[in-house]
């Protein structure tokens, strides 16, 4: 779990944003979040890479936007009023992350995270990268903000068709 940041809340204990997404609860560590905006329209980007919905401006700032529907690889986030825009900053890149909704900010102890299970591990599964385990609700899955930069790198090369 090398990009959960203890520093975020202290020696033991992270502190996790947690967000909405196709029904389903994620979170990442706080220590990457820089804002959360309220949803806005986003500029589309010609021949980006696949997974970047576009741009949008923030304060002067151009800032990419991946709906994180899609880039779960599921549908896309259906604008509504609670769908917001987690702006992040990962590898010295900034990127804002469409969800449905924001849900809370929880200190969790860091042994109460699991890793993911090995067999989806082996199988070259890296999306998420602890797995909180609550009672009464359904485990929060830790994002890998490392494999979703991966990801959209990997969504701009061109598909095994359009080689041929």
């Amino acid at each position: 779990m090398q990009s959960i940041s203890a520093a975020s809340f202290g020696q033991n204990h992270v502190t996790l944003g947690c967000f909405e997404v196709s029904g389903r609860t994620y979170a990442v560590d706080v220590a990457y979040v820089r804002e959360v905006v309220r949803w806005q329209p986003v500029t589309p980007l010609p021949k980006a890479p696949a997974l970047i919905e576009g741009v949008i401006d923030l304060r002067g700032a151009v800032v990419p936007v991946v709906d994180l529907g899609r880039a779960l690889g599921g549908d896309r986030v259906t604008v509504e009023n609670r769908t917001r825009i987690a702006v992040v900053e990962v590898e010295n890149l900034v990127m804002g992350l469409v969800v449905d909704a924001v849900t809370e900010v929880l200190p969790v102890n860091v042994d109460a995270m699991e890793d993911p299970p090995s067999l989806a591990t082996q199988a070259g599964y890296d999306t998420t990268r602890a797995i909180v385990r609550r009672p009464d609700a359904d485990p929060i899955l830790v994002l890998s903000l490392e494999h979703l930069l991966e990801s959209i790198y990997r969504s701009s090369l061109p598909s095994k068709e359009e080689i041929q």
